[in-house]
């Protein structure tokens, strides 16, 4: 696909603008937030900056969506913490931690705001709509 991919961090609210700076003078054409406690914690700088900058991103979690980003893809956390609660219950009857499987998430959630992709310039297809788990107007 002949495309490069950039890893950027930031642990300050500094080093958030001045990672945003550097993408845009690499004139990135879109950006994958990590996840982080961090980011969420600065969740409305990060907004803030990618509608700025007019840099379609997609995040981690729903709540970023939700507050005015474009779209996120990922692991259904009710489903997540469910699971976690079967392994919680297995470890208090007995079970060793070494016999419990390893498992790995199988629900996914996609949500997509249209307000923001409208804002970018973007269109989102109804094809791609109806693939979304929630779509925000």
């Amino acid at each position: 696909m002949d495309l490069e991919l950039l890893v950027l961090s930031a642990t300050t609210v500094s080093e958030i603008d001045a990672a945003f700076a550097g993408l845009m003078q690499r004139n990135v054409d879109g950006l994958l937030m990590g996840n982080d406690q961090f980011f969420q914690v600065q969740q409305d700088q990060v907004i803030a900056l990618a509608e700025r900058h007019r840099l379609p991103t997609i995040y981690e979690w729903p709540e970023f969506v939700r507050a005015g980003g474009l779209a996120c893809y990922s692991t259904d956390r009710l489903e997540m913490m469910r699971q976690m609660g079967v392994y919680a219950s297995r470890l208090l009857n007995g079970a060793k931690p070494a016999e419990l499987p390893v498992m790995q998430p199988t629900k996914f959630e996609l949500v997509v705001n249209l307000k923001t992709a409208r804002s970018l310039g973007l269109k989102i297809t109804e094809s791609f709509q109806q693939l979304a788990d929630e779509v925000i107007e």
